[in-house]
């Protein structure tokens, strides 16, 4: 009975919270996308790669430089004669320096070095871009699937409460008779049995209803994980107009994992155009404009000024440097491995699509039959318990009748959200999860 005042009061105590209605699936996943922390880290990332992909960053512009200082002393001299001896003193002496510069330095040729740093930066870019649309495509995998739970959950609540309410209607059938001698003592406690059994199993199970729901509060980066959740959406909806051949054609042509690693190919390519670079001579500019005011207190010149302009050219070719050719090779060897991670993650893709459409197609059967067989163990039920109700079946085999019925509708939700995983999974490795935001 504990257990029931209990699993009561978890029920009336989840109604008293504030309540959070989302009435689509898009909802939600439009809030998390906003809200999600690692999203949102993600996407900084992505705006400090795009912020490095300047010509700047890749030293194509001119760098200038200002300088400023100043300089001066404080001596004290004795000079003697060599032709009369005598000394000459001079005390406090102050000479004074300032000075004023700007440097301009500009690398104009360095063996295409730096239009390869340059299309690095950008590649490095469009890999950013690609890691934040693999975060996006997974948060939405994984969001969608802890929704579809989430109704499983409720649904499988809402079976366990019917389970309640004909277990409470059975024990309360057995105590009428019980007291009128129709029933035996043991009848009753079997019948008490099933029916703490089954308001225990409600009690896990708004556990578990309650641990989804903190679940999707933090995937929506909802700080009051607390808060109840109304969701209008109460079916697993599925999608059975998926075809396996435009399912591999989407993986091919816009999987967010092959797509990276055609860009980490590009960028070992890169790397090697860099290296090349070191074959072909340099070319450097500099100029500078500087200004220098003297001032001194005992030379024959009281101060001077300086100022003007220096230019020059700077030509060379590194002949040797002991480690180029060896630089060429592991790059190209870089090159090739990452052509053939490419083609492995090309054929573990077609491996884990295969395998999960036939999971897909089985499931598809597997709900079905269980359709079939819910329809069946309804109706079992219900001749059961017209039979029970006028003595003709034992107080056992009543309750195998219900508990095949809610056996069937358990399977029943298992193969409905099996195959919802399944369909989600075999959206995200084609590059169309994005469906669930329409």
């Amino acid at each position: 009975m504990k257990k029931i005042i209990f699993a009561t009061a978890l029920l009336l105590c989840s109604a008293l919270v504030p309540a959070q209605q989302f009435n689509s699936l898009k909802e939600c996943l439009e809030r998390g996308l906003e809200n999600n922390y690692s999203l949102r880290i993600i996407r900084n990332k992505e705006s400090i790669a795009k912020n490095n992909s300047g010509a700047a960053n890749a030293g194509m512009l001119p760098t200038a430089s200002l300088t400023a200082g100043y300089s001066g002393t404080f001596d004290n001299t004795d000079v003697t004669s060599r032709s009369t001896g005598s000394t000459t003193s001079e005390r406090n002496i102050t000479d004074h320096t300032l000075r004023g510069t700007i440097d301009l330095q500009w690398t104009v040729f360095d063996g295409f070095k730096m239009q390869a740093n340059y299309n690095r930066l950008k590649e490095q870019h469009l890999i950013s871009q690609t890691q934040t649309r693999i975060a996006i495509e997974d948060y939405i995998a994984t969001f969608t699937s802890e929704y579809y739970n989430f109704i499983k959950q409720l649904l499988r609540m809402n079976n366990l409460t019917y389970a309640v309410k004909l277990s409470r209607e059975r024990l309360r059938i057995v105590q009428d008779r019980y007291i009128i001698g129709n029933n035996s003592r043991l009848d009753l406690l079997q019948a008490r049995v099933d029916f703490n059994t089954d308001s225990a199993e409600s009690v896990k199970q708004f556990e578990r209803l309650s641990t989804s729901r903190i679940r999707l509060h933090e995937l929506m980066g909802e700080e009051n994980v607390n808060t109840y959740l109304h969701m209008k959406d109460t079916v697993i909806y599925k999608d059975f107009t998926l075809n396996f051949d435009e399912l591999w054609q989407g993986t091919l042509e816009t999987n967010a994992e092959l797509l990276a690693s055609s860009q980490e190919k590009r960028l070992a390519e890169i790397d090697y155009k860099s290296i090349k670079s070191r074959d072909y001579p340099y070319m450097r500019l500099n100029a500078s404009y500087g200004y220098t005011h003297n001032r001194y207190d005992i030379n024959a010149t009281k101060k001077r000024s300086e100022w003007g302009a220096d230019f020059g050219v700077t030509v060379g070719f590194n002949l040797f440097d002991g480690k180029r050719s060896r630089q060429r090779r592991n790059a190209k060897i870089a090159i090739d491995n990452a052509e053939l991670q490419h083609k492995n993650l090309e054929l573990m893709l077609y491996a884990d699509i295969n395998e999960l459409w036939q999971a897909y197609e089985n499931n598809r059967r597997l709900l079905s039959l269980e359709r079939q067989n819910v329809v069946a163990a309804r109706q079992n039920y219900d001749i059961a318990y017209e039979r029970y109700l006028i003595g003709d079946l034992s107080g056992i085999e009543m309750r195998e009748a219900q508990k095949s019925l809610f056996d069937a509708q358990d399977r029943l939700l298992d193969a409905e959200y099996n195959t919802k995983v399944c369909e989600i999974s075999l959206l995200q490795i084609s590059g169309k999860i994005s469906i669930y935001l329409k």
